[in-house]
């Protein structure tokens, strides 16, 4: 029989570096969930995207146990390795920070395709170009047409 779920906790955290401190600790004892068992499981799961940001969502039933979905890092994150910049643009709209290539905004939208609610690498595609764009960050060229 299937366990009763309580909540949802939805957490960004280091890959291979979850620990008792906020954000954690907090947010899973207040709900009563063993954070100690949190942290080694995710760690256990995480070492191989050491030092990445890591969206997590966590799934707590009334018995106090738990399970969790790891998903890829956020498309800004991703944009920034790429650019090899440490933040965005203040005004997006004026100061231009950087420039990508499309393949380079393929290569992001097929690895977060999993987590978008799109059907085609063009749409992914476009997303990617969007949060590149709110973030100062250029495209070069002109969109591939065929994907």
């Amino acid at each position: 029989m299937a366990k009763e779920v309580a909540g949802l906790i939805k957490l960004q955290i280091k890959g291979g570096a979850a620990n008792p401190s906020p954000p954690v600790g907090p947010a899973l004892g207040s709900k009563g969930i063993n954070i100690m068992e949190f942290c080694k499981q995710f760690n256990a799961r995480t070492q191989d995207k050491a030092g990445k940001i890591l969206p997590v969502v966590i799934t707590y039933y009334v018995d106090k146990s738990f399970d969790f979905v790891v998903k890829t890092p956020p498309v800004a994150i991703q944009l920034l390795e790429v650019a090899k910049l440490k933040s965005g643009s203040a005004e997006p709209n004026r100061v231009k920070v950087s420039e990508l290539t499309w393949d380079q905004i393929r290569t992001i939208a097929q690895d977060k395709m999993v987590d978008l609610n799109c059907f085609t690498v063009g749409a992914a595609m476009t997303m990617v170009a969007g949060t590149a764009r709110s973030m100062g960050i250029t495209v070069k060229g002109e969109f591939p047409v065929n994907n």
